[in-house]
């Protein structure tokens, strides 16, 4: 069959990505092994891809007639992917997905790109009824009674073109926030890609605090971050300043009506090491007239990014939201317990993201060449999935 298929797939992330040494030998801690390890992993992939990422469901797919196009060269159960993500070494798959994404940088995958950015957020995963591992955080009832365990991660997204590719997860463990995750997950994210990969870092109004914000300064990233009542002082102030002013830019961004205010002078808070504050407002006015409002704070200067500029900058915070979370969790296996073990669960999350970063790099650069239209993910789906049936014998009895 003509077109994509999950051989040409594996041959993409092989050659394109450089990631067969890490297909060959991903750091597999099982003490002699039946089932070899890239077996293993490249089913799991391929599962996530095609949306088959449960573990049951790979074991379908390895024993039907669909194995051979599929490139694993062998049938296993799924006890056999639960001991194998049990041991596998989660630091070679965070170093595997950070140097495909070097690689794509290479490949120039972000050169219509004036500005690569890092969005980072916290979202939930994995409910269970009962408490399985130090991960589960109870969930209550307003009576305050136990009804049930979730899992509660950071993610963190390379964002700011058509291109949103997840990188890298870290859990909650015991009495952790999101804000300490997530900044765990930023430094490791920044000690794998580099530190010239990245120009700045974007989140929620929960990261508009000292500490974050030099965190990622130290690291040498701009700061992007949501002003709202958490910092009642600088939002009051720069609600004084704007309201009542017309706008200084005003603009169409498709079919939406956009107008921005923008100002570099606010005075920083007590424990803000910074001279100034930049603060950015925007109106967002649709067609059916409803209207969208908010602040953002930032340390980029005027002379480096001008207010259409910063105002792109902020909106791409709901790329993580729109294109990790709600894709992971409705089309991948981002919210899904395969195995209820500690490495396994990180393991599965971090399986998604692999997966979504070797089918956008393939689907939206790769086979993007040329005059060819980018495909939809449901096209590509459809695709691979089609390519399954492979050639049937001709009957001549």
């Amino acid at each position: 069959m003509k077109g994509p298929t999950p051989r040409l797939l594996k041959k993409f992330a092989c050659r394109c990505l450089r990631l067969r040494r890490y297909l060959n030998c991903p750091g597999d801690g099982r003490i002699r092994a039946q089932i070899r390890a890239e077996t293993l992993l490249w089913a799991l992939i391929i599962g996530e891809v095609l949306r088959q990422g449960a573990f049951h469901a790979v074991e379908a797919l390895v024993r039907s007639r669909a194995r051979g196009a599929l490139g694993v060269p062998r049938w296993f159960g799924d006890d056999a992917l639960a001991y194998f993500t049990e041991r596998l070494d989660l630091a070679a798959m965070r170093q595997a997905l950070a140097q495909a994404l070097q690689q794509a940088k290479r490949n120039k995958a972000f050169e219509k790109c004036r500005f690569v950015g890092l969005a980072v957020d916290g979202t939930g995963g994995g409910r269970s009824r009962t408490e399985h591992c130090r991960f589960c955080r109870a969930t209550r009832d307003g009576e305050g009674q136990v009804t049930g365990y979730n899992h509660r991660f950071s993610l963190i997204a390379v964002v700011g073109s058509d291109l949103v590719l997840p990188l890298d997860v870290e859990p909650y463990g015991p009495g952790d926030s999101e804000l300490a995750a997530s900044r765990r997950v930023l430094e490791r994210a920044v000690e794998h890609l580099g530190p010239r990969f990245a120009d700045y870092v974007v989140g929620d109004g929960e990261y508009a605090g000292a500490p974050f914000l030099h965190a990622a300064g130290e690291l040498g990233l701009r700061v992007v971050v949501r002003l709202k009542a958490n910092l009642p002082e600088l939002l009051h102030a720069a609600e004084a300043r704007f309201t009542g002013c017309p706008p200084m830019q005003t603009f169409d961004s498709g079919k939406d009506r956009v107008e921005i205010w923008d100002a570099s002078d606010f005075d920083p808070w007590d424990s803000l090491k910074w001279s100034t504050v930049r603060v950015l407002r925007y109106r967002q006015l649709k067609p059916d007239g409803t209207v969208f409002e908010a602040y953002w704070l930032t340390d980029f200067p005027e002379s480096e990014v001008g207010s259409r500029g910063l105002y792109t900058i902020a909106k791409s915070r709901w790329q993580i939201e729109n294109q990790a979370f709600n894709d992971g969790k409705n089309r991948y296996g981002l919210e899904k317990i395969r195995h209820h073990h500690e490495n396994s669960l990180v393991v599965g999350w971090m399986m998604s993201c692999l997966a979504m970063v070797i089918e956008r790099l393939y689907r939206l650069r790769y086979l993007h060449r040329g005059g060819h239209p980018a495909r939809s993910a449901m096209d590509l789906l459809r695709t691979l999935s089609l390519s399954l049936g492979g050639k049937r014998a001709t009957d001549t009895s």
